[in-house]
């Protein structure tokens, strides 16, 4: 079983820097120079010029407590378990605090009303036929497993074969299959037998034979005014659940939640296959692509809204484009050149933006602008 607290590990005898860092070289840089990594907290340490740093990249991170975890007993919840990872919605209006981590919905009657709906920094499930010391989830592997699933990635069960640390690609690494890998766990450099994206939920899903199932589409629409929900209106993509135990089907669209006052339940709290809300109809592709958009950490400011300056036609990048800043782009529809609100050359375009720039215009109240503090990870 993976431990999910970030700071333990099997450490090695090194010397102990600040922040708590155990800081050792591991290897040569592209440079020649010596690469140096944090066992602790399972990150870069190499300063300029090729030194040791005194703290490591990730050092001002919070680890993952056992008070943060929760345990699920599948047993204890014949309705059914889901797992989603949570990230915040592509549209907030509320004055909620940000909801990031695992979400977990759990009924012990399929018909009844959720027994548990909350987000966890980890989650650990136990059942009669889960192995014996449960099986563990945090935070980050559920929100890349999000990121990767959006745009139809399958992960694999990566392990390093120096210290067998189950591996998570993050950022540029979760939407781009590779067989090169760096562990977190020891800091070096090892090959998979083929290339792919790693993500330790992949393994658990396989030892508790729950691999994802794929969504029906929602059949509910929604029409919304935001002037009658001052409380606010919170917007996100739907995505494959991790972990999914009901019989019932899970629903793809575009999940929100609507809040008549601050401190009201949300009602509605649903997913749609259709939502307008003050006569702009979203699109739930483009919910869903920008929802992970914005967990990228390396796209930050990039994507944008792209209208031809020929045919005026908004440009929405899909597929690889979709994760892809390129500068320069033509028109899908006359080859146009696109035009971009930015000065940055490499961009993506999703009209979304644009849409909820409107939105945001007739809002009783300027929407939130959630900060993950994910590091970016890139080449």
């Amino acid at each position: 079983m993976r431990q999910l607290e970030l700071f333990a590990s099997k450490r090695r005898k090194a010397p102990k820097r600040g922040g708590g860092c155990d800081v050792v070289p591991v290897g040569k840089r592209r440079d020649g120079g010596t690469r140096y990594w944090c066992l602790a907290h399972r990150a870069d340490a190499t300063a300029k010029y090729g030194r040791p740093a005194k703290m490591c990249r990730a050092a001002h991170l919070s680890p993952i407590l056992p008070e943060d975890i929760v345990e699920i007993d599948l047993d204890q919840f014949p309705g059914g378990v889901a797992l989603w990872g949570a990230v915040p919605p592509v549209y907030d209006t509320t004055r909620l605090p940000l909801d990031f981590g695992i979400h977990v919905h759990a009924r012990k009657d399929a018909n009844g009303e959720k027994d548990i709906d909350r987000t966890h920094r980890g989650v650990k499930l136990v059942g009669r036929q889960l192995p014996v010391e449960g099986l563990v989830i945090s935070e980050i592997d559920a929100v890349y497993y999000m990121v990767s699933s959006v745009f139809n990635f399958q992960t694999r069960d990566v392990k390093c074969s120096f210290c067998e640390y189950p591996h998570l690609d993050k950022d540029w690494f979760s939407v781009h299959p590779h067989r090169r890998h760096l562990c977190a766990g020891c800091g070096k450099t090892f090959s998979d037998v083929v290339a792919g994206i790693g993500n330790p939920i992949r393994a658990m899903q396989e030892i508790a034979g729950l691999l994802p199932r794929k969504p029906m589409q929602s059949e509910k629409t929604i029409s919304l005014r935001q002037s009658q929900y001052p409380g606010g209106i919170q917007i996100w993509g739907s995505n494959p659940a991790i972990i999914w135990t009901s019989e019932k089907s899970e629903e793809e669209g575009i999940h929100v939640h609507a809040y008549k006052r601050d401190g009201e339940v949300a009602d509605p709290d649903d997913t749609f296959a259709v939502v307008e809300i003050d006569g702009l109809i979203l699109d739930p592709l483009m919910v869903r692509t920008l929802m992970a958009q914005n967990s990228l950490p390396h796209l930050e400011s990039r994507v944008v809204p792209l209208q031809c300056e020929a045919c005026g036609a908004m440009e929405f990048c899909s597929g690889e484009q979709a994760f892809t800043p390129v500068p320069r782009r033509a028109c899908s529809r006359c080859s146009g050149h696109l035009r971009a609100p930015t000065r940055l050359q490499n961009t993506i375009g999703n009209p979304l933006v644009a849409t909820l720039a409107h939105l945001a215009a007739s809002a009783s109240r300027t929407p939130q602008k959630h900060a993950m503090g994910l590091l970016p990870e890139t080449l």
